[in-house]
């Protein structure tokens, strides 16, 4: 059990926002006794959840077809078949792969911080967080300003807000926000009903320009005519599509998201958080519909805008550019239908940022307190919403809402989120021994580190803003890891028989523990420490004692349960023995729980370490060990306010 201390009843304001929190994670009991337990997640249809992740993937249609025709021109039909093939047969098997390898949405940054411990795998985590909040917020900011971008230039409404791009755009980050602190599930209804509308509109569209097509058979001739005029064969374009490739990623978007909201689908009743197979089965649907569906309408829409709309209006300042759907809308089912497709493609484009925040809580909760790199209330969702479009509004004032300035970062935190999550798959292939998927993982990751290297040379400013949001995250979790380290962060204390047995035996007198750094661990250092220990505190010798020894495993790690082993040595020293990230949280923790469990006050006795205070508290910040005394005491006066009942600590 962990240690408990009397907190005077939350506000209401303090309730509602820290709602469902627990205070030490997922699957431990709570310190503060006041808050609610963390309610059993309530998951949905999958092709619910899918329209949660659809809003961003499919989203991409109100600019892609004209993101591939400044790319490609005339190519870009074939360039975007390339693109199919990418997500098909690429970027679709290793979500697959990382649904089955990471069932609770951590994705494949989980699979990576398995291979890697210590500092230097936490190091490694915060980096890939920092391109996933890259990914993420930037989905927030692009796709409303986007969503502002085809408002403003509504011919209805282009005269009264050709000027307010900004102010609209954080508006509508604005009111992201506030449908997430009324509620997740609210989000999900919302999804449902715009990807429904949109892809039926989308639909329609693409009919019709099918339609055109076919009537205006010209046009076909003249593409092709012009096709082989600037390039002369096929391989020439297949040669120049693979080049031009990297450049159309941002139609990879979807995949991070639809893995980061696998919680949220329902799966079978069966389902256990350990083995969550029908969980995993239909996020296997959700993906690969999601992929077929936005595969279809890619290569159907960069055909009809290719062949339909005059290259001239693709480019800055044309009536196409970055709307090149709505365009056709206007052009050939009317204003009134076009003003309804405007409308939908704002709201999708603006919802698109609920699979990116909904990305975000699920991803940085998961990992940043855990770590002790961020407050225990960053659990909460409230709480981080409000951060997140805070922050969302920081970038979008940066970049004065332009979409074109935040298109390099967006691609890039994409194609770094995929290519990680290929090497994941591939190591995780390559060790269940299965031969021909780590060849198949491996060629993909290849493909992904190709167009991830082609992207930043072609756009290094995704990168130098990804660095900053790494920079930012590293300097923060540092940050509040030095100021919650003498917080007690031991989420729970469990006894074996015989440690229960010397707690129960010393209980009885006065409850006296000896801190002993192991060394050889014979007869001899146990009779001189405890001969030490009554010397330097001028006690008598009827005094018994029990020994308490921790060992750091490691001390990267923040948060953990506490197992204390009881033993024997020389039959006649008891020892009290455990396993921890950091010694001093360790002897709080049991101190604590021992009072607890028996209604005695313990007392515990050091010796004081030598050498300077400032290098052993960066011994106790980085390694778990070095100013151990005065440490424990810290962490014990933490979370007891209490004198009278905290435990009492003794160093001679």
């Amino acid at each position: 059990m962990a240690a408990t201390t009397e907190h005077p009843p939350p506000s209401r304001l303090r309730a509602w926002m820290l709602q469902g929190l627990s205070d030490m994670g997922k699957g431990h009991a709570p310190q503060d006794p006041h808050a609610e337990p963390e309610p059993a997640p309530k998951g949905r249809p999958w092709y619910r959840v899918m329209c949660l992740t659809g809003v961003d993937y499919f989203s991409t249609l109100g600019y892609q077809p004209g993101i591939a025709a400044l790319a490609a021109g005339l190519l870009s039909p074939v360039a975007t078949i390339v693109l199919v093939i990418v997500t098909l047969a690429g970027a679709l098997p290793v979500y697959r792969r990382v649904a089955e390898e990471s069932p609770h949405g951590e994705g494949s940054i989980s699979m990576l911080e398995r291979l890697l411990s210590f500092w230097k795998g936490k190091l490694f985590v915060l980096t890939l967080l920092g391109f996933a909040a890259t990914d993420f917020l930037i989905t927030i900011t692009l796709s409303a300003a986007d969503a502002s971008t085809h408002l403003v230039e509504n011919p209805h409404l282009n005269s009264a807000l050709h000027d307010k791009q900004l102010l609209i755009t954080l508006i509508l980050v604005a009111l992201l926000g506030a449908v997430f602190l009324k509620g997740f599930l609210e989000a999900i209804g919302v999804a449902v009903a715009l990807v429904g509308v949109y892809l039926v509109l989308n639909a329609v569209v693409v009919v019709v320009g099918l339609y055109h097509v076919v009537t205006e058979q010209h046009v076909v001739t003249d593409w092709s005519n012009a096709l082989t005029a600037e390039h002369g064969n096929v391989f020439a374009m297949i040669g120049v599509a693979l080049i031009v490739f990297p450049k159309l990623a941002l139609g990879l978007s979807g995949f991070e998201t639809g893995v980061a909201v696998m919680p949220h689908v329902k799966g079978d009743s069966g389902d256990t958080e350990e083995q969550p197979k029908g969980r995993i089965r239909d996020t296997k649907k959700l993906l690969t519909t999601a992929a077929v569906i936005m595969s279809c309408f890619l290569i159907a829409t960069s055909f009809i805008t290719t062949l339909l709309i005059p290259e001239r209006e693709f480019e800055s300042g044309g009536e196409a550019n970055g709307r090149a759907l709505a365009f056709l809308a206007h052009e050939y089912l009317g204003g009134a239908f076009g003003t309804v497709y405007d409308v939908s493609t704002i709201a999708i484009l603006w919802f698109a940022g609920a699979s990116a925040m909904a990305g975000l809580l699920n991803l940085m909760p998961r990992y940043l307190p855990r770590y002790g790199m961020a407050p225990h209330w960053a659990r909460a969702v409230r709480p981080m919403v409000i951060v997140f479009t805070l922050v969302a509004f920081l970038v979008t004032w940066i970049f004065d809402a332009d979409v074109d300035a935040q298109g390099g970062a967006y691609a890039t935190g994409v194609l770094v989120l995929i290519s990680s999550a290929a090497i994941a798959v591939t190591i995780a292939a390559r060790k269940a021994g299965q031969r021909h998927w780590t060849i198949a993982f491996a060629v993909i990751s290849a493909v992904f580190l190709y167009t991830t290297v082609a992207n930043v040379i072609e756009r290094p400013d995704g990168v130098k803003i990804g660095a900053c949001f790494i920079a930012g995250i590293i300097l923060i979790s540092l940050l509040s890891r030095l100021l919650r380290a003498f917080e007690l962060r031991v989420t729970s204390v469990t006894l074996d028989d015989m440690a229960e047995r010397f707690v129960r035996d010393i209980a009885s007198r006065r409850i006296r523990f000896i801190a002993n750094e192991p060394d050889r661990r014979d007869k001899a250092e146990y009779r001189d420490k405890i001969e030490q220990i009554r010397q330097d505190n001028d006690m008598p010798e009827q005094e018994d004692f029990v020994f308490v020894e921790v060992t750091v495993t490691d001390p990267s790690e923040f948060e953990a349960g506490l197992t204390v082993r009881g033993d024997v040595m020389h039959g006649r020293y008891r020892v009290l023995t455990l396993e921890s990230s950091s010694i001093p949280n360790a002897l709080a923790a049991l101190l604590l729980h021992v009072r607890d469990t028996t209604g005695c006050i313990p007392h515990i006795y050091f010796e004081w370490t030598e050498g300077s205070p400032f290098h052993n508290f960066l011994r106790f910040f980085l390694l778990g060990q070095g100013e151990v005394a005065p440490v424990t005491r810290e962490v014990l006066r933490e979370a007891e306010p209490d004198r009278d009942r905290r435990p009492r600590v003794h160093t001679g």
